[in-house]
């Protein structure tokens, strides 16, 4: 394998990142999730701290969950999100996003 042959795989594993947090509704909500803490903010508190309608956040998550991105946490019957993903995680940090502790 080449380095370009490299370098296009690597393209090619980051598009659907890309594709997703290429979305301001979605960086919006990992970037608000990311600040948080894993597992700390619900559907309802994303939807508060962003800004965004409820049906709204709540698809985008549907969308990132599927996509391995987010993950959540079943605290009794309230679900709480968090970052799956560690190199998104990283890439957060790297944009300047922090947290909140």
């Amino acid at each position: 394998m080449t380095d370009l042959d490299r370098n296009l795989a690597i393209a090619e594993g980051w598009s659907p990142t890309f594709k997703i947090m290429g979305d301001p509704t979605r960086l919006k909500l990992l970037s608000a999730i990311h600040f948080a803490g894993q597992h700390k903010l619900t559907v309802s508190e994303l939807a508060e701290a962003t800004g965004l309608r409820v049906a709204t956040t709540s698809a985008a998550l549907r969308s990132m969950e599927t996509a391995r991105i987010v993950s959540c946490a079943r605290d009794g019957r309230t679900m709480r999100y968090g970052i799956a993903d560690d190199r998104v995680h990283r890439l957060l940090h790297e944009i300047g996003a922090g947290h909140s502790y």
